[in-house]
């Protein structure tokens, strides 16, 4: 069983490009743990409505460049068989790791034929929603563990309506990422320049802002509060929003 454990482990640290999780595959073989490595390489995390979220670290069952590159192309393949629409819009948070775990997941995409729409800063989870139906997108990569402890991360998706995916999506794209061997992931800045992944237009926060404002029941009142994004990242939208 390790024999074949250890396989698997050199196999993943040959496709990954994170120094920091190569490093920790390397010590995981090097030892011969089984527990250990069972734990990281005998699994991988549960894809679902939700999406998947985890641990970082190295393997299948924890949050990882690698991970990421193999759900994305499942999640594309899947929307391939699915609808002609080949756009896609990608977002991410404050996390360890998040953003380059967007720019991966861009550059699969755009790598299959997707044209790819990509936030350049943090967002907050309903900015990347509200960009999915703004744009007229297929699908949605957010980035994001939610409410996690910090040494976690996650991958949620989106459907077209701008909503989390439901059944049989979480199943479909699950089985398309059991599916995947090798992934290709191409220069994000070529894709840039071929403009294959493109930036989000102005336009879109500026609708999201007008969509919020429009529910207000009172333009002013005299409640004070107090609001704290904690270590997530909606203060500037919240902030952009009571100031309007």
């Amino acid at each position: 069983m390790t024999e074949s454990l250890i396989d698997l482990a050199k196999n993943w640290l040959a496709a990954d490009p994170d120094p920091v999780t190569r490093a920790a595959t390397q010590q995981l073989i090097e030892s011969g743990d089984e527990d250990a490595l069972r734990d990281h390489f005998g699994a991988r995390l549960q894809f679902g409505t939700a999406g998947m979220r985890g641990a970082l670290g190295p393997g299948p069952n924890r949050m990882n460049q690698v991970l990421v590159r193999k759900a994305t192309a499942g999640l594309g393949a899947y929307v391939r068989e699915n609808t002609e629409n080949l756009v896609a819009v990608v977002g991410f948070d404050g996390r360890h790791g998040s953003r380059p775990f967007a720019s991966d997941a861009a550059a699969v995409l755009a790598s299959m034929g997707f044209v790819v729409y990509l936030f350049d800063e943090v967002i907050p989870t309903p900015g990347l929603a509200h960009a999915v139906t703004a744009l007229k997108a297929a699908t949605g990569v957010m980035v994001t563990a939610s409410h996690n402890p910090p040494a976690d991360n996650g991958y949620k998706v989106y459907w077209d309506n701008g909503a989390q995916i439901i059944p049989p999506h979480d199943k479909g794209i699950s089985a398309a990422i059991d599916a995947v061997d090798a992934v290709l992931v191409p220069d994000l800045g070529e894709l840039r320049a071929q403009k294959r992944v493109l930036p989000i237009p102005e336009w879109v926060a500026g609708d999201y802002l007008d969509r919020v404002l429009a529910l207000r029941v009172h333009k002013e009142t005299g409640v004070r509060a107090v609001y704290t994004a904690m270590h997530g990242v909606g203060w500037e939208m919240v902030q952009t929003v009571c100031r309007a």
